[in-house]
């Protein structure tokens, strides 16, 4: 599975590591293997997170985990124009979808996306959701994914890391290891894009991370909450009990 990684390990500011085996990243599931599916089985993974929209769960569902809670969060339900299976729909027409996204129509289209994954209020609550499950011993270990594994997946991991005390530098590296790994997954899709006619520049923000979107992400959250902390205390609604539990859960203190 492309992508696929713990996301413990990491140290802290003030010198505790974040623990592993407790979340998982990865890719959508729909193309899993029979093997994988062994392999997350036995990592004793409770609950698997879905951040797709209804339509990307509808054309591209994922295999079923046996033993696993299934939660689907559809975090830009809100959005009129975000919707990640329109533009993955588009780029089966290489030539239509160079034209319309021509001088950086696709990178405009992802920033808007990571400012809605602060600002919509689906994405505040599918968030809240999230982060409240991982307070919750029952749900752990989870695993947490979208389409690719790269963006919404990449901001829950983040801002995760961040409010545990990771600093931003480990957390901008942690999430720049999606890059890779996407690329090595989609250089198919690609190749493919331009053989019938598209344009490279195009598609490419698609299958690839960059630090931009990311800073995009933490430049709305500082501008709305003007910190990780509030921004899980007023713009996730977590209350003190529940900030305290995922502290508890994810950090290992020396």
């Amino acid at each position: 599975m492309p992508n696929f990684r713990d996301v413990g390990g990491l140290w802290t500011r003030g010198g505790a590591r974040v623990s592993s085996g407790l979340l998982y990243r990865s890719i959508a599931l729909d193309a899993a293997s029979d093997a994988d599916l062994r392999v997350l089985g036995d990592l004793g993974i409770r609950t698997v997170v879905d951040l797709r929209t209804a339509m990307e769960r509808k054309r591209r569902p994922d295999r079923s985990l046996p033993g696993a809670t299934y939660v689907s969060l559809d975090l830009l339900v809100d959005s009129g124009e975000a919707d990640p299976a329109a533009m993955f729909a588009l780029m089966e027409h290489p030539r239509r979808a160079s034209a319309e996204l021509r001088d950086g129509g696709t990178e405009r289209f992802y920033i808007a996306t990571y400012h809605d994954m602060i600002r919509l209020p689906s994405a505040r609550e599918g968030y809240a959701r999230f982060m409240r499950m991982l307070a919750d011993p029952a749900a752990r270990p989870a695993l947490v994914h979208c389409t690719t594994g790269k963006d919404r997946t990449g901001w829950a991991v983040a801002a995760l890391l961040l409010f545990l005390g990771v600093s931003e530098e480990d957390v901008t590296a942690e999430y720049m290891r999606s890059d890779l790994e996407v690329r090595r997954a989609f250089a198919q899709v690609v190749d493919d894009f331009v053989a019938r006619g598209g344009n490279s520049e195009v598609i490419e923000p698609m299958m690839s991370v960059r630090p931009g979107f990311l800073e995009a992400a933490l430049a709305a959250m500082r501008a709305d909450y003007g910190s990780v902390e509030a921004y899980f205390s007023r713009g996730l609604g977590l209350d003190e009990e529940a900030r305290a539990a995922l502290r508890v859960a994810f950090l290992e203190v020396r």
